[in-house]
C-alpha cells in the first residue's frame, strides 16, 4: 500500500530565506511581517499582508482619478496619522513588538522604521512614490512629488526642512570629525535604503532589546535571521556563536567563532575570540576516567 505524501509547512526560518534570497526579487514587506513569527509561530502571514492591502484600498477609495500629488499626499496623511491614528510608541519605545508589524497594526504603535514600512505601502497604493532612508539614529520616508522630494519623519507625520536634518546630523558630524574640510553632503545621509539594509536594521534593533535583556533563546532566533540574510557579515556570526555559548551550545558555538576567525582573522578581537574558541573545544573532549 502506497501512503500518501506528507508536505511538510517550512520553518519559519526557510520561509524568511525564501523571501530574502534574491536581490532583484526582495519580498521586503512580507519578509518584514515574517519576523512576527518570532513572537508568534502560528502567525498567518497572508492575513496581515491581506490587512494591509484592505488599509490600502480604503485609502484608493476616497482618492478621485485625477487627484493631484498634493491631494494624495494629504490624504494620505490624514488617513494614517489622525484616522487610523498610527503614532510613535512614546510609553515603550524599546519594546520588541514596536518592531513586529503585526503587533503595529494592532496597536497602532510602533518605531520609526516599522511605522515607516507601513506608510510606504500604503503611500504606493495613493499613487505616490515613497522610499526609506536609513538616516542615523532615526529612520525616515522620502517622498517624490513635482515640486522636489520631501522627507517625513514616520514617528508623528512631521515633514523636515534642509535645517532641521542638518541640525540632527550635528552630533554625529562632530563625533565622527565630518565637519569643515570632511564635512558629509546631507544628500549622501537622505539615499533610500535597500530592502536587504532595512530588513537589517530591523534585525539589529531587536538585536539590542534581546541583548540587553539577556534573552537567549529571542536573541539566537534573530541572529540566526541575520546570518541568513546577511551571509558574509562575519560579525554576525560571531555574535551567534557567543549567544551559543552562553546558551551552553558549545559545538555549534566553536563552528561560528571558527568561521569568523576564518573570514576576519585579522580582526581586532581576534585573538580573545580564539582563546574562547579554544576553551570551546576543550568543553567538548570527553573526560578521561
Amino acid at each position: 500500500m502506497t501512503l500518501p505524501l506528507r508536505l511538510l509547512a517550512p520553518s519559519p526560518l526557510d520561509y524568511f530565506a525564501s523571501l530574502v534570497a534574491d536581490d532583484d526579487n526582495f519580498a521586503l514587506l512580507e519578509a518584514a511581517v515574517a519576523l512576527g513569527q518570532d513572537a508568534d509561530p502560528g502567525l498567518d502571514t497572508q492575513a496581515v499582508l491581506n490587512e494591509i492591502d484592505s488599509l490600502g484600498a480604503r485609502l484608493q477609495r476616497r482618492l478621485p482619478v485625477d487627484a493631484s500629488p498634493m491631494h494624495r499626499l494629504r490624504t494620505l496623511n490624514r488617513f494614517f496619522f489622525r484616522e487610523l491614528a498610527f503614532a510613535g510608541n512614546v510609553n515603550d519605545y524599546y519594546d520588541a513588538g514596536n518592531s513586529y508589524l503585526h503587533q503595529v497594526l494592532a496597536s497602532r504603535r510602533g518605531i520609526p522604521i516599522s511605522l515607516a514600512l507601513l506608510y510606504i505601502e500604503l503611500a504606493g497604493h495613493a499613487g505616490l512614490t515613497a522610499r526609506g532612508v536609513s538616516f542615523p539614529g532615526h529612520f525616515l520616508v522620502k517622498l517624490r512629488l513635482p515640486a522636489g522630494e520631501a522627507v517625513m519623519d514616520p514617528f508623528n507625520g512631521r515633514s523636515l526642512s534642509r535645517e532641521e536634518l542638518d541640525e540632527r546630523l550635528e552630533p554625529l558630524r562632530r563625533k565622527q570629525g565630518l565637519v569643515g574640510d570632511f564635512e558629509v553632503p546631507l544628500g549622501l545621509f537622505l539615499q533610500s535604503a535597500a530592502p536587504r539594509d532595512i530588513i537589517a536594521r530591523m534585525l539589529r534593533n531587536l538585536k539590542s532589546i534581546h541583548q540587553q535583556a539577556e534573552s537567549w533563546v529571542e536573541l539566537l532566533a534573530v541572529q540566526n535571521r541575520l546570518v541568513c540574510l546577511l551571509p558574509d557579515a562575519w560579525d554576525e556570526r560571531r555574535d551567534r556563536g557567543l549567544t551559543l555559548a552562553e546558551m551552553g551550545q558549545s559545538d555549534a558555538a566553536a563552528d561560528d567563532l571558527s568561521t569568523y576567525l576564518t573570514h576576519a582573522p585579522d580582526a581586532a578581537d581576534a585573538e580573545p575570540m580564539r582563546r574562547m574558541l579554544a576553551e570551546l573545544r576543550n568543553s567538548q573532549r570527553p573526560q578521561l576516567h
